[in-house]
């Protein structure tokens, strides 16, 4: 399971388009970074309260770069950042880890294929710093919403 120290894997993502490849190594190699890994975008909890959350938290801006990322394709985390912060304001970027490979990098793959189609991402938010984890908070159940809501990760 990923740790504090750990360095983010070079592991191309999509963003708004299968074509829009972004690798998250190289965007958080310097300054402060957050990562927010969901189980699924348009999902309850993940729609109504914990990226909701981070957007309208007063200290986003000193969270770094800061990037949502799913097992979804790059159009539906497109679709589901729009309808989350359409205007962009929040600096936000929604990404989709299509095949689950930057979520298996950093082991954070749980099996929920029963109820979501697929294999899918424990809920957490990583903290990094100059391309290395700073902090690790996982939900313990996977899909709850305590350790990695905005209110604890930018207090």
């Amino acid at each position: 399971m990923v740790q504090v120290g750990d360095a983010i894997p070079s592991i191309e993502l999509v963003e708004g388009n299968p074509g829009g490849k972004v690798n998250l190594a190289t965007e958080l190699a310097s300054g402060p970074g957050l990562i927010i890994g969901v189980p699924a975008a348009f999902s309850p909890a993940c729609s109504d309260s914990h990226i909701p959350g981070y957007i309208n938290h007063p200290k986003l801006s000193s969270a770094g770069k800061v990037f949502v990322v799913s097992v979804n394709d790059a159009f539906v985390m497109n679709a589901w950042g729009k309808s989350l912060d359409a205007e962009k304001k929040s600096g936000i970027r929604f990404l989709g880890d299509h095949d689950g490979s930057f979520t298996r990098a950093l082991d954070v793959e749980f099996p929920a294929a029963p109820f979501l189609g697929t294999n899918r991402s424990k809920r957490y938010a990583i903290t990094t710093l100059d391309g290395k984890v700073k902090s690790v908070n996982i939900e313990p159940d996977n899909l709850g919403t305590d350790v990695s809501v905005a209110e604890k990760i930018l207090a």
